[in-house]
């Protein structure tokens, strides 16, 4: 058993782990946004603009994760990436005590209302006391609740799972799914149990911090001062030559010391510890 727990396979189940639960949280938040939007159309416009604007959040689902996979090959993105997951981490705390104090009676109406308009239910625009909007003002506010929490999830799971492309596929394609099919009820669930939120805010922010490190290291190897870095640095947070050769990997032009052979390290002269 213990042979089997190779660990690439840890690191592996870590970064699956990480995005399910990412996924899970993250997938509540789009709910009542989406609903609230969709609540100021005829009723039988609701269920059509909410099923665009899944497909439209399909699209850019796809295309801000093969841009954020490119982008965090970048030099300093990662780090970038990190920073601004911090302010995701941010969003997430506020809400979190904003919901805390938030009545619960009246917070379960609001998820059963944006349920109800989820399914194309629920009372006129006028008994909301909302004005009517034309379909595609509707549409437009969907589609800007979706871009945001689609950056939010993509750079999430990007985090999470950089290092592990099938992982990170996997972790968007669940996160399309469960927008699509459960957000209302793992909404329902988060608010009944706030913890998991808390547990998927701390994962949210390892993964931010773990980004900053690792942006940082890159940053450093990337711009050729590793050497310098290792001669000041205690011995405990030097680079070694296996993580040089790791934030190497596939950039081109990358120098042949980045890739130590027969275990010989790259700087022969800074000791690695």
């Amino acid at each position: 058993m213990d042979a089997l727990l190779t660990p690439e396979l840890l690191s592996q189940l870590s970064a699956l782990a990480k995005v399910l639960m990412i996924d899970l949280v993250l997938a509540g938040d789009n709910a009542v946004a989406v609903g609230l939007a969709a609540a100021a159309l005829p009723q039988e416009q609701r269920r059509k603009a909410i099923l665009i604007g899944l497909a439209a959040a399909v699209v850019m689902r796809i295309g801000l994760a093969l841009i954020t996979v490119q982008l965090l090959a970048v030099v300093s993105l990662l780090l970038a990436g990190g920073f601004l997951l911090l302010w995701v981490c941010w969003k997430m705390w506020r809400e979190l005590r904003e919901q805390a104090t938030h009545d619960q009676a009246e917070a379960q109406a609001e998820l059963e209302l944006a349920q109800s308009i989820e399914h194309g239910h629920g009372p006129s625009p006028e008994a909301l006391g909302l004005k009517r909007k034309t379909f595609g003002a509707a549409l437009l506010q969907i589609m800007i609740a979706d871009l945001t929490m689609s950056l939010d999830n993509v750079l999430a799971v990007a985090g999470a799972a950089h290092d592990h492309p099938w992982i990170m596929v996997f972790g968007l394609v669940l996160s399309i799914a469960l927008m699509g099919l459960a957000a209302t009820f793992i909404a329902k669930l988060l608010n009944k149990h706030r913890w998991i939120a808390y547990i998927g805010l701390v994962i949210v922010l390892y993964v931010a911090l773990h980004m900053i490190w690792d942006g940082a290291r890159s940053v450093i190897v990337r711009t050729d001062n590793t050497q310098a870095f290792n001669s000041s640095a205690p011995q405990m947070l030097r680079i070694s030559p296996e993580e040089e050769a790791k934030h190497w990997r596939g950039v081109r032009g990358a120098p042949d010391s980045a890739a130590p052979a027969h275990g010989l390290p790259a700087n022969p002269q800074v000791p690695v510890g």
